[in-house]
């Protein structure tokens, strides 16, 4: 990922090219690897300049790669999922 203006940028990340969860992780743990601890911080950082630029779309998908980084970086399995 490629730092844009706003914060942090992503090819994968508009339109319809980013709806799967897969992809959601995938960009998720990128973000992970990228910055470690702050990716929650990033991720609420590319969303909130989307807000301020009134690109709903980019919202829903950053608030959902915030989501997973949550669910990634937890040491508790989310709500309602099976440990095998």
């Amino acid at each position: 990922m490629a730092g844009v203006e706003g914060g942090i940028g992503c090819d994968l990340c508009y339109g319809d090219t980013m709806t799967t969860d897969h992809d959601i992780y995938r960009a998720g743990k990128e973000l992970i690897e990228q910055f470690g601890e702050s990716a929650p911080i990033r991720a609420a950082m590319r969303h909130d300049y989307l807000l301020k630029a009134g690109d709903v779309d980019g919202c829903v998908v950053w608030k959902r790669i915030l989501k997973a980084i949550d669910e990634l970086q937890s040491v508790e399995p989310p709500e309602g999922a099976k440990v095998h």
